[in-house]
């Protein structure tokens, strides 16, 4: 007996000894290298941050009267959320989750030059150098880089034979150790807490996830239930296209602890994690691209940027954007995803990826919204930052879509007749909608026709579009035409947007007058060179615009037309915007790269010529025309096109549509991805004093807004911090502006998840 109890008093020394070893290590796991650094703190009433037993603690005034408070600490290297509670007045601190890890997948691969970029450098005799290639290669929109197949690519349009198609889509077929996935690595050993404004930014150095290196980010808002996690990071690969995944790891398995979300058609759905674990994630086809964690004393909800989280596709099609996963009996995790690519076939080969340029910092956030109350209201309350993703209406306004390929003619015959339905136009006034710029024009069997068989497919087309408009939605019949397509080549691809319906043949005779008379359709224009385009478009009060410059087969342009009658004719007043096209997930505003850039370059050329600016107009490029699939309201139809806000009254007919283009004409909307609006904007005074105002709104936090300007040779601008603004809110800007040697200058507005509102250039006169 003595034995047996001398070895059991020395087995309970040792599991002691063994607990306080223990305890000890987890104290120093958690404490002793941790460097808080808080030299760019500064203390507001509502918002503070501070150290407490090896434990950053920051604690802020959120909405509804709810006060948030998140731990921080790291263990083992990894930044954890020691805690993450919610205060209402009158109760205690409740405490939704400790230690939860943050988690990001990353998979990248390779950009390549697209065959629909060097078809027309080719055409203008541009040599495909390798610094023409690297140049270009960022602008890529028929590229996959993740789908790996020896087929060639290919887009609908392309009838290349395999081998040309191969050899001008350098580097081609793609290879499998081409892409690399990853899950991030923290080697944190301390955090940096910075005050931004009416916000606290806190930054945990040493995260890597493949190819990138860099830090892991959270930010909380003042007045708002809003946290940003964040993955910042950087590379040096050359050509690196990547998408990322985030979520939250290690959230408590409880009785009544549940995944929520609303699925395509707007039921609640839940999983109550209830089977077994996993080592995969299930993916969730959730709308408005919500999913929730509900737990005992609140849930979360988390979500991605509304519209930077899209690359240009050609479908909107709803690919599942969140995801869960049971880690144990006790744990589970959640958050987004980014798919791998179209399930649609026909666009395989469509799946450009984000850009990554050798050393500029990506950033891949979450939004995480914090409820003290159960998972619908904390979809009801993220919903707020989109506006139920419906572009919000507002007085004195029309919102205008544009350029969207439908097949209009082909879909409604298929149905029987042009009075039946198609799902599309329910889609586009669900999101608010007004105006839907379809750019089929014919589209018929007499498309490739240049006499009467055109002209009956145009009329079909009008037709078509009166039947579907109302009298407060309006189906507007435009056409999208191409350099390599009919005739007249304007240069790259053009839309035309007519004033009312004009009839038009594809060529012109020798001798033959540039229009006459015809027995059905009255005045018919006969256009065969480009300026033949650009005399109808001045007598019938008809615009052009290029719905996608230096990207798809308008690579090369508007370089090759700057100098063109054709272009520099007032007509031809603008310039498609749409974000996706070359998208890089370094910009902080939507389309940063590529078309704000060109925007700004192309004003400078009209300047240089005392001519006015050339105006944007925002465009959507989807395709539902293909399989007749048609746009289904649960697509996210919302999150991946911008909108035109134009100033009018009233939606006018599909007869007299010139209410429409003169508003356009005279610059008098501005564009806007939905959450940031711009209701009023003026330029006052004269010479060279100036003050520009302008009146915003806005929903997600704001970050600036901005003057740009330029000179006719280069282009400044002058950012004003937001920061200290809170959510949904609204303000009158007036800047002052010294006008001297500026020939132009616009406004936009930009917020924390790369929202934005433009409003057009104004051309400044009078100044030295």
């Amino acid at each position: 007996m003595t034995t047996i109890f001398l070895i059991a008093k020395l087995a309970l020394r040792h599991l002691l000894f063994s607990i306080v070893l223990g305890i000890l290590s987890v104290a120093t796991t958690y404490a002793d290298t941790i460097d808080y650094d808080l030299s760019a703190y500064q203390s507001q009433p509502g918002l503070t941050a501070e150290v407490e037993n090896e434990e950053l603690t920051v604690i802020w005034q959120g909405d509804r009267n709810t006060e948030l408070r998140l731990r921080f600490t790291i263990n083992q290297r990894v930044p954890i959320i020691r805690e993450l509670a919610t205060h209402s007045e009158g109760e205690s601190w409740r405490v939704l989750a400790t230690d939860v890890v943050p988690e990001f997948r990353v998979v990248s691969g390779v950009r390549r030059v697209t065959q629909q970029q060097t078809e027309p450098l080719e055409r203008l005799g541009v040599p495909l150098t390798v610094r023409k290639l690297k140049e270009i290669m960022w602008d890529a929109f028929w590229d996959a880089p993740l789908y790996v197949s020896d087929e060639p690519p290919r887009s609908h349009q392309s009838s290349i034979p395999a081998a040309e198609a191969f050899a001008n889509h350098p580097g081609m077929p793609r290879q499998p150790e081409e892409i690399v996935r990853a899950t991030a690595r923290y080697q944190a050993t301390g955090c940096k807490v910075r005050t931004n404004g009416a916000r606290i930014e806190i930054m945990f150095p040493g995260a890597e996830a493949g190819i990138f290196s860099g830090y892991l980010q959270y930010d909380v808002f003042k007045g708002s239930n809003l946290v940003r996690q964040m993955l910042v990071a950087q590379t040096d690969h050359p050509s690196a296209a990547f998408k990322y995944g985030a979520g939250l790891k290690g959230l408590p398995v409880q009785s009544s602890s549940k995944v929520v979300w609303r699925d395509l058609v707007h039921r609640w759905q839940e999983y109550q994690l209830g089977g077994p674990t996993t080592d995969q994630a299930t993916i969730v086809r959730s709308n408005n691209r919500l999913i929730v964690a509900e737990l005992a004393d609140g849930a979360i909800a988390a979500f991605p940027p509304p519209h930077s989280f899209y690359w240009a596709r050609e479908t909107e099609q709803n690919l599942g954007y969140g995801w869960y996963r049971k880690d144990s009996a006790d744990s589970f995790s959640f958050g987004i995803r980014q798919a791998e690519g179209e399930e649609d076939p026909e666009f395989y080969h469509n799946f450009a990826l984000y850009n990554a340029r050798p050393g500029t910092w990506q950033r891949m956030p979450l939004f995480l919204y914090v409820s003290p109350e159960d998972g619908q209201d904390a979809i009801n309350q993220a919903l707020r930052f989109t506006n139920g993703d419906r572009f919000r209406s507002l007085p004195g306004y029309k919102v205008m879509g544009h350029h969207y390929h439908v097949g209009l003619v082909p879909r409604l015959q298929e149905k029987g007749g042009f009075d039946q339905r198609l799902n599309d136009i329910t889609t586009m006034k669900g999101i608010g909608v007004d105006i839907y710029g379809v750019i089929d024009g014919e589209r018929g069997p007499g498309r490739h026709d240049k006499g009467e068989e055109f002209l009956a497919g145009l009329d079909n087309y009008y037709e078509a579009a009166r039947r579907q408009s109302d009298k407060n939605f309006l189906v507007m019949p435009s056409d999208e035409n191409s350099t390599g397509g009919r005739r007249p080549f304007l240069g790259g691809h053009y839309d035309i947007i007519p004033s009312k319906p004009i009839y038009w043949r594809p060529q012109r005779l020798e001798g033959q007058p540039l229009s006459e008379p015809h027995p059905k359709y009255g005045t018919v224009y006969n256009l065969g060179e480009p300026m033949d385009m650009m005399q109808m478009a001045e007598r019938e009060n008809v615009l052009i615009s290029m719905p996608h410059p230096r990207a798809k087969r308008s690579t090369g342009f508007l370089e090759a037309i700057k100098d063109e009658p054709q272009f520099l004719h007032p007509h031809y007043f603008g310039l498609g915007y749409r974000w996706g096209m070359g998208i890089d997930a370094s910009e902080t505003r939507l389309g940063e790269y590529r078309f704000q850039t060109l925007w700004d370059e192309a004003n400078n050329w009209m300047a240089a010529r005392d001519l006015p600016p050339k105006f944007a107009l925002a465009i959507s490029e989807s395709r539902s025309d293909l399989g007749h699939r048609g746009k289904p309201p649960y697509d996210d139809s919302y999150g991946m096109s911008p909108v035109n806000y134009l100033k009018l009254d009233s939606v006018p007919s599909v007869d007299d549509m010139s209410s429409i283009i003169n508003t356009l004409k005279q610059g008098d909307y501005f564009v806007t991805s939905g959450e940031v609006l711009i209701p009023h904007y003026e330029v006052q005074g004269e010479g060279n004093e100036r003050t520009i105002v302008a009146e915003v709104e806005w929903t997600f936090p704001l970050e600036m807004v901005e003057l740009v300007w330029g000179d006719s040779e280069t282009t400044n601008r002058h950012i004003i911090s937001t920061t200290d603004l809170p959510p949904f809110g609204k303000k009158r800007f007036e800047v002052h502006l010294d006008a001297r040697g500026k020939k132009w200058v616009r406004f936009a507005a930009w917020d924390v998840a790369t929202n934005g509102a433009m409003v057009q250039p104004v051309q400044l006169m009078n100044n030295d």
